[in-house]
């Protein structure tokens, strides 16, 4: 658990835990505790009740616009190094 604020705690929740019970931990951040996320002990993100005042509009894409399925990508980009390989050696360094 980590402090928050001066009375409230804040409860954390590993990746694989999150995922592994959502709906869970959803309806206690619906019901009003916020929790934090952590990546390997590392805090990611933090989920906290919506605030009914909050000013979040969804609107949906203007007539004729292209579906994501059609929309063609780039081809792969040739690299002359291996990214997972720069990748492993990034995490090594943290």
């Amino acid at each position: 658990m980590v402090m928050f604020g001066h009375n409230l705690v804040m409860k954390t929740v590993r990746i694989a835990e999150l995922k592994a019970r959502l709906s869970h931990h959803l309806r206690r951040v619906r019901a009003g505790e916020p929790l934090t996320v952590l990546d390997r002990n590392t805090p990611v993100a933090k989920l906290v009740p919506l605030d009914e005042d909050d000013d979040i509009v969804i609107t949906k894409p203007a007539p004729g616009t292209p579906s994501f399925a059609s929309i063609k990508m780039p081809p792969p980009t040739k690299l002359p190094f291996d990214i997972v390989e720069l990748l492993l050696e990034d995490r090594r360094r943290r």
